[in-house]
């Protein structure tokens, strides 16, 4: 499976620095899951954990298995947005959009 990835409220970038910030995204979250092709169902997984319990569920109560998906998400998510910002970035700068 395939996804794209667009860069959403960042407009002070040129579309070369656009892309090129994706472009490090991508493949931080790539490598951050193992794999370009496990990020879809990894996402896809993610998004139904919070579907279920809430953005910030309590880790105590998710079943091992979830826990496991949330954490590697929020862990990949993390990876991904400090190898296209730099450490130094403030979360609310720009965000992502993934479409499966």
């Amino acid at each position: 499976m395939s996804y794209t990835l667009t860069l959403t409220s960042f407009d002070e970038a040129s579309e070369k620095e656009r892309q090129d910030v994706e472009q490090r995204f991508r493949g931080a979250l790539d490598a951050a899951l193992g794999s370009a092709s496990l990020v879809v169902p990894t996402y896809t997984a993610y998004l139904q954990i919070v579907g279920t319990y809430g953005d910030a569920p309590d880790l105590e109560l998710l079943p091992s298995a979830e826990r496991e998906v949330l954490e590697q998400w929020q862990a990949a998510e993390s990876a991904a947005m400090t190898a296209a910002f730099g450490p130094h970035r403030y979360m609310d700068e720009a965000r992502f959009e993934i479409r499966l």
